[in-house]
């Protein structure tokens, strides 16, 4: 509501934080990624305005509640954003449009007095991504069937989602605002980390947008897509969690090598846990 509001992002307190840090130090994460990704709708909408000398808006206007859902996304995966242009193909079939208007805003909010960095990093990410599964959708005969599949595809043998990983470093070094001391740090912290060591270059750009968050959290998420405090585990090892059948079958080709190896994971762990519950059971009837 304050952000709706027109509460600036940007105003610091009296030791220099500003609302999304200050959320961030105290561990209130999902308020850090609502400041961070918050975006006016009305801003979308002005692009559906014909103006000046133009003969068409720049933007249908049908498109503009599948693509204000996309840009308050704070799920970064390729995977999970690439599942949802496949369910919005309205979005990819005008692509062009679409992906202009993306670097309308990345281009406003970098020039602005108050320089947004986290929308422009992302606005920007977004642009490339949909360039990315049309290219892609045209490649393939309409369908991102293929392009999903390639980027859940791991590596031999540790499963490394290598694809994923060269995708979201050639979208940073793109970034056209180079500059910008946000995509700089990021670059920093990547170019010294070889591909398949940690972190990733997707968890520097999750953190740069979203805020820090803690492992346990991420430990919740979908191994395919990332969303959020997925529900479903792998019924054989029971180490990794799905949201649903089909980012299950997705990763199988990929999971199915590593299964037998996390179930000894899991067996180990629930011994350990039931030792240690026995020494706990053990020391109160001592005392």
């Amino acid at each position: 509501l304050c952000l709706q509001a027109g509460g600036s992002t940007n105003h610091t307190n009296s030791v220099g934080r500003n609302a999304a840090q200050m959320a961030g130090f105290t561990g209130q994460h999902d308020a850090a990624s609502l400041i961070n990704n918050f975006f006016c709708k009305e801003e979308l909408e002005y692009y559906t305005v014909i103006r000046g000398h133009e003969k068409e808006a720049k933007l249908p206007r049908n498109l503009v509640n599948p693509l204000y859902t996309l840009v308050l996304s704070n799920n970064l995966n390729p995977v999970y954003l690439s599942m949802y242009l496949q369910e919005h193909s309205e979005l990819l079939d005008e692509s062009y449009k679409v992906a202009k208007v993306l670097d309308l805003l990345c281009e406003k909010v970098m020039k602005q007095s108050q320089t947004n960095e986290v929308l422009g990093v992302k606005f920007h990410y977004l642009a490339s991504l949909v360039r990315q599964c049309e290219k892609s959708r045209q490649d393939k005969g309409d369908n991102l069937d293929f392009f999903i599949k390639f980027l859940v595809k791991g590596r031999d043998p540790d499963g490394f989602t290598e694809n994923i990983e060269k995708l979201v470093r050639s979208v940073m070094r793109d970034f056209p605002y180079i500059e910008n001391q946000l995509i700089q740090q990021m670059i920093r912290n990547l170019a010294p980390v070889k591909i398949g060591d940690a972190p990733t270059a997707l968890s520097i750009l999750s953190s740069a947008i979203n805020g820090q968050r803690f492992s346990s959290d991420e430990a919740e998420n979908c191994s395919t897509c990332n969303t959020a405090k997925a529900e479903k585990k792998c019924s054989a090892c029971k180490m990794v969690k799905y949201c649903n059948q089909r980012c299950q079958k997705l990763q199988w080709p990929t999971h199915k090598k590593l299964c037998k190896e996390l179930a000894g994971q899991y067996k180990k762990l629930e011994e350990r846990k039931r030792l240690d519950a026995e020494a706990e059971e053990a020391k109160g009837k001592e005392a």
